[in-house]
């Protein structure tokens, strides 16, 4: 355990130290020292006492580099093509300049109204896909920094870009609200190139008038549509030094308001991995299909060869029906790449500016023979590192748990999308809300996170009302076309502007966070206090409630089993008491007493209109009791005890299948696990028939799924509008096989204690949970043994676990280091599992 730490700075030739701070403070601790200013470096080293006495060695210097932190500190300006027809497609626009003698550091400095991409002298910059991501452009857009030192050469240079529409002007929405120019109708690059050589002096390459632009190949390109690229226009050496651009066009200035850029508080959209192709095959209409074996977010990257003119057309999907590809799902997205051949020889080629969710690709239009190696599956998301890690003795349940990792790599896509696939792809608030808990634990996405909910806050309404997608592009909208959606306050969706920033802080102790986001979580509860009225009764006004349960109808998915005012009310009580205890964090004990007398009177409406003195619930649902019983909403043991017996005589009696939608199965196990019901909750984990987690793998599935149903037994698609096969949100009870099976759950924010409880039934005999916490990695593993349970545990340095036995019976806390016990769990009732003797 840490007993004080000291950190050093060195920075303009001096070294500062804080000297040593008695402290058992590790994660987070406040910068000790002056800011840096725009463009400042320094070297930060630590070192750390132990409860010894004795101290470590002080670590590498880290170094630090600020970017440009004001407005006036850019000298570039915003550029597009002047030319009508070069400023429609994807314009390329370049620049020459001399590098003098001596130069010592290179940073770019780049961003674009659209998405871009740079070269220097011939040469990629950087390694970012559909830069500079999807920000609620008006208020937040980012640029990046790259050092590119290495990218120069003496005397001569040349630097370049290449835009594309991106979300600024292409097409976002959903059916019936899709719209172009949402942003704005002009593409535009800012660049800012600065060299600092050995005397002192800085050269500065700006983006101005200087530049010039002509049409690149890329003849359209669109997220939902795909790209078109005819290689045939071609300008070969554009961005190298000496390339003639006389008969390319002028640039013209775009206004902007410069204060609106910020620095990236996450990881970029980057290729992460590739597919190869598993199999190709020829549909009963006789089309070519290639098959890559999983689901993804991304797009194809192709080596062919063959005449100047040929066109290769690839057209993406999810699935097959019938043998052939099936685009249903894709609604009005084309999904469809074009690639003319320019002849000569071998070409590669991958799109730059779209991207396809696809697990087939149908290949029309290739020149000869089509082979597995002539094409790969590129994998892109953000770049969120993975962090947590869950494996059980079921080989099923590990396989749901990797479908959930695949779909949230797929949907981390610089915002948290509902889908990669089909003409949506929005920042859906509701599906974080469910997800954040499994999120949090798979990656690291605190940075991910923190720059969606900063643009939350940003297109939060004037009134409160939290939009239901972020980036908020519904409002853009005219009404009859989706922007009447964003009028109406959302239970769950809205529900993000509290619950994410909560979920945040606890898994990764970021109070900062709590304290950025603490007007607009303010805001979204008073808002519905307001709605709801003195009677604390969310009772009016469409809600989209249990979204999705599998007892909605295929195109009304709001018409759920559990009445959506009463799944409101549940939630209006929850987060009013997540706020008290936010403003308890952040000392603000006059909001923490208010918000907790909203909350107290909130389940008390929820008791007064929905329940009955005996704990029956009006809804007699899964969702119902599931969200009474974890928020906390009954009032008597009793009442508890009979909530919890009804919840699981309702799973039973539904032959363990889910009966859940949105709201409820993100809590549905872990209610049961409340009431003791531990075997109810994995017989239901563990059910294969549909609806169930289980029925989507038996059914081949590689993610999961926006419905229950996507594909019915009968192997044919749901016939519903909405019916994606990468989906996240009803993976969400991948936080409980995390937690509770695996058994590693927190108790203080960023893990500094945490406890290891595993559960175990339907036939589960192992498990294991890892996870990389701000600390260290901990780790839970446990395997049954006849009636010995072994159980093992990592804990990081500077955290405790408590570590409670098989049973709910004695506990025990333990510092950092590796455990083993073995437990005697003969005494625990098989039919209930240890959650109950």
């Amino acid at each position: 355990m840490q007993t004080a730490y000291e950190i050093a700075v060195r920075r303009d030739g001096g070294v500062a130290t804080t000297g040593r701070i008695d402290s058992d403070a590790s994660v987070l601790v406040p910068w000790p020292f002056a800011p840096l200013t725009s463009r400042g470096r320094c070297d930060v080293r630590v070192r750390v006492w132990g409860d010894d006495g004795a101290h470590s060695d002080w670590s590498a210097p880290l170094a630090i580099e600020a970017g440009l932190l004001d407005p006036s500190d850019w000298r570039a300006r915003f550029v597009s093509a002047a030319d009508e027809g070069a400023a429609l497609t994807a314009p390329l626009l370049r620049r020459e300049f001399e590098l003098r003698p001596g130069a010592v550091r290179a940073r770019l400095y780049v961003s674009a109204l659209g998405v871009y991409e740079c070269e220097l002298n011939g040469r990629r910059v950087g390694d970012h896909v559909l830069a500079p991501g999807w920000t609620s452009y008006d208020h937040r857009l980012r640029y990046q920094t790259f050092d590119v030192l290495d990218l120069l050469q003496p005397a001569d240079n040349a630097i370049g870009a290449t835009l594309g529409e991106g979300w600024y002007r292409g097409r976002i929405g959903f059916p019936g609200s899709g719209g172009r120019e949402l942003y704005g109708d002009r593409l535009a690059l800012l660049a800012q190139l600065e060299v600092a050589y050995k005397d002192g002096s800085v050269d500065v390459v700006a983006t101005d008038r200087r530049w010039r632009s002509a049409p690149g190949p890329i003849l359209a390109s669109g997220i939902y549509d795909g790209e078109t690229y005819d290689a045939r226009r071609e300008a070969p050496g554009w961005s190298r030094a000496g390339f003639d651009d006389s008969a390319w066009g002028d640039v013209a200035g775009v206004e902007r308001d410069l204060g609106t850029l910020v620095a990236p508080d996450g990881p970029p959209l980057r290729r992460i991995d590739e597919l190869a192709a598993v199999a190709v095959l020829t549909s009963p209409s006789g089309k070519t299909i290639v098959d890559f074996g999983q689901n993804i977010a991304g797009r194809l990257r192709i080596a062919v060869a063959g005449a100047a003119g040929q066109t290769v057309t690839l057209r993406h999907a999810e699935v097959l029906q019938d043998g052939e590809l099936c685009t249903t799902p894709l609604r009005g997205a084309q999904a469809t790449d074009r690639y003319t051949l320019r002849g000569g020889g071998p070409e590669t080629w991958e799109p730059r500016f779209t991207y396809h969710g696809f697990r087939y690709a149908e290949v029309d239009g290739w020149p000869g023979t089509l082979t597995l190696d002539a094409l790969r599956a590129v994998v892109c998301h953000s770049d969120i590192g993975r962090s947590g890690w869950f494996e059980c003795s079921e080989p099923l349940l590990n396989r749901f748990h990797e479908n959930v990792v695949w779909s949230m790599k797929a949907n981390f896509f610089d915002v948290p999308t509902d889908c990669p696939q089909r003409d949506e792809r929005l920042g859906w608030t509701g599906d974080l809300t469910v997800f954040s808990p499994a999120a949090c634990y798979l990656h690291d996405v605190a940075g991910f996170l923190a720059s969606w909910l900063a643009d939350l806050a940003a297109d939060q309404h004037e009134s409160g009302i939290v939009p239901v997608v972020v980036p908020d592009v519904l409002s853009r909208h005219s009404a009859e076309r989706g922007g009447a959606l964003n009028e109406m306050a959302q239970a769950v969706w809205g529900d993000a502007a509290v619950i994410v920033p909560w979920l945040v802080y606890e898994r990764y102790g970021d109070r900062a966070l709590l304290e950025a986001q603490y007007d607009s979580m303010r805001r979204w509860v008073d808002v519905v206090a307001m709605q709801a009225g003195p009677r604390r009764l969310w009772a009016r006004g469409f809600q989209f409630g249990d979204w999705l349960d599998p007892g909605a109808p295929p195109d009304e998915p709001q018409r759920a089993m559990t009445d959506a005012h009463l799944v409101a009310t549940a939630y209006f009580a929850h987060v009013a008491g997540l706020l008290s205890r936010i403003a308890g964090v952040l000392d603000r004990d006059d909001d923490r007493a208010r918000y907790r007398a909203v909350a107290d009177e909130a389940a008390a409406a929820f008791r007064a209109e929905y329940v009955t003195p005996a704990g029956r619930i009006v809804s007699d649902t899964q969702t119902a009791y599931a969200l009474a019983l974890r928020f906390g909403l009954l009032e008597t043991d009793d009442q508890r005890r009979r909530a919890g017996r009804r919840l699981a005589s309702l799973v039973r009696r539904n032959g363990y299948r889910v009966g859940t939608g949105f709201a409820g199965t993100a809590h549905v196990l872990d209610a049961l696990c409340d009431a003791g019901e531990v075997e109810t909750a994995f017989r239901m984990i563990t059910e294969r028939a549909c609806p169930s987690w289980l029925y989507p793998v038996t059914m081949g599935a590689t993610t999961v799924w926006e419905r229950w149903d996507s594909l019915r037994p009968d192997g044919r698609v749901n016939v519903g509008q909405m019916t994606s096969f990468n989906h996240y949100a009803l993976g969400a009870a991948a936080d409980w096989l995390q937690r509770r099976v695996g058994g590693l759950a927190p108790i203080e924010p960023g893990y500094r204690r945490f406890e290891v409880r595993p559960l175990f039934g339907a036939g589960v005999t192992s498990a294991k949970s890892e996870l990389e916490t701000p600390y260290g990695r901990a780790s839970s593993r446990w395997r049954l043994d006849g009636t010995q349970m072994e159980l093992a545990i990592a804990v990081p340095p500077n955290t405790r676990a408590r570590v409670v036995s098989p049973g709910g019976g004695a506990s025990i806390e333990v510092g950092s280091g590796a455990y083993r016990w073995t437990f005697d769990v003969s005494a625990v009732r098989p039919e209930t599992g240890p959650g109950r003797r």
